[in-house]
């Protein structure tokens, strides 16, 4: 099947300018999503190009190869633009410009703008270099759990290769001096595949857009508005996840912030939650790696250990409660922070369920409430009826 060049170049202004709206719509509400913006522009530049040189030799070649190439490179390079700024990066502006000044400049030489080999090859080599520039953005960003990640790496980085497939093809087959760059199959097939990839981008980057939107409002729920740790849900929903899996030993530590409320009566409210930050900061601090920190409510903060033993998380309870201790606030030199922590734990091989090991932990903070306050107490091993 031959595949008509100027019927695909048609279909690709059609759909590249209707993927810009859509952009430019979703950014209509999504404000904050500067790079659905960008994408926009980009895309309907792209649109523009695209009609330019669906109108060579019908309009002078300084518009349609000069202006129509200068214009889609410009818009590859916005594109990558929008990723930069979807990834927290400050887009590159003039980065992204200067492949379309780099071309409207080589068009002055006439050895380039004569030969079509040259106009293929330095096009080819501009656009996937915007493209692999996505692709490695985007793998930047890994960290972030968005499960349409991978599927933008792979695109950008095969939109590239296929552009710098061209280059050598161009010096190695050029077409006949007589032959029309419009009857080129090379040019049909890159339109056509140039639509598919289009149309690709646009489904992946909204994904993209719309997985971070939930994962934020995922974290918001499962987030301690005022310290920014984990909230009780959250904090129960990891534990019990821990419990349900695991084959280390899991410890969990109370916290309970000593003579709480007679702070809150002395000085306020402001600086109670002052202290509840503070804490959250200092204990976060100096836990081990990979402990997690949550507020349980109130001034009682939680923390489980995962493959620590009861000697672990009493070591580093201890170090929490001399730290806290330490904090000295030059505004209110009377105050004192103190905390007193329980301590439970399991063992190799046993099994339970959050709620016995917080009733541990909580019968052991009581304990170091009635001790005196400011101290650690360690519950003792979880009895035999518990293990399976």
């Amino acid at each position: 099947m031959r595949l008509d060049t100027p019927t695909l170049f048609l279909m690709t202004v059609v759909v590249t300018f209707m993927v810009g709206v859509l952009f430019l719509l979703s950014w209509g509400q999504a404000r904050r999503t500067r790079a659905l913006a960008i994408w926009g522009v980009a895309h309907l530049g792209g649109a523009g190009a695209s009609a330019l040189l669906c109108l060579r030799n019908t309009i002078p070649d300084s518009l349609s190869v000069g202006l129509g190439n200068a214009m889609m490179l410009g818009a590859y390079g916005l594109i990558w633009s929008g990723v930069r700024a979807f990834e927290g990066r400050k887009p590159a502006y003039l980065m992204a410009l200067s492949g379309g000044a780099l071309w409207a400049m080589a068009c002055l030489v006439p050895a380039f703008y004569g030969s079509l080999a040259m106009r293929i090859m330095l096009a080819s080599a501009v656009a996937g270099l915007f493209c692999a520039l996505c692709a490695a953005e985007i793998w930047r960003g890994r960290h972030e759990p968005l499960a349409s990640r991978w599927s933008a790496i792979v695109l950008m980085a095969a939109y590239a290769l296929l552009y710098w497939v061209r280059v050598p093809l161009a010096a190695l087959a050029p077409l006949p001096a007589a032959t029309r760059s419009q009857d080129s199959p090379w040019l049909a097939v890159l339109c056509f595949a140039g639509v598919l990839f289009t149309v690709a981008i646009a489904f992946v980057f909204m994904a993209l857009t719309k997985e971070r939107a939930e994962l934020k409002q995922r974290l918001a729920a499962e987030t301690d508005s005022l310290t920014g740790l984990a909230n009780r849900r959250a904090f129960v929903g990891r534990t019990q996840a821990h419990l349900a899996g695991r084959t280390r030993p899991v410890a969990l530590i109370l916290f309970d912030l000593d003579y709480f409320k007679a702070i809150n009566d002395t000085y306020g409210h402001a600086v109670g939650d002052g202290v509840l930050v503070a804490f959250g900061h200092a204990a976060n601090a100096v836990l081990p790696k990979g402990a997690l920190l949550g507020r349980m409510g109130g001034e009682e903060f939680a923390c489980v250990l995962v493959g620590g033993d009861a000697e672990d998380a009493t070591r580093a309870a201890e170090q929490v409660r001399a730290t806290i201790g330490r904090i000295a606030l030059a505004a209110y030199p009377r105050l004192r922070i103190r905390v007193s922590a329980g301590v439970a734990a399991t063992r190799p091989g046993e099994t339970g369920c959050f709620d016995d090991l917080m009733r541990r932990a909580d019968s052991a903070l009581y304990g170091a409430k009635d001790a005196g306050r400011d101290r650690v107490v360690t519950a003792a091993a979880m009895p035999e009826a518990l293990a399976a």
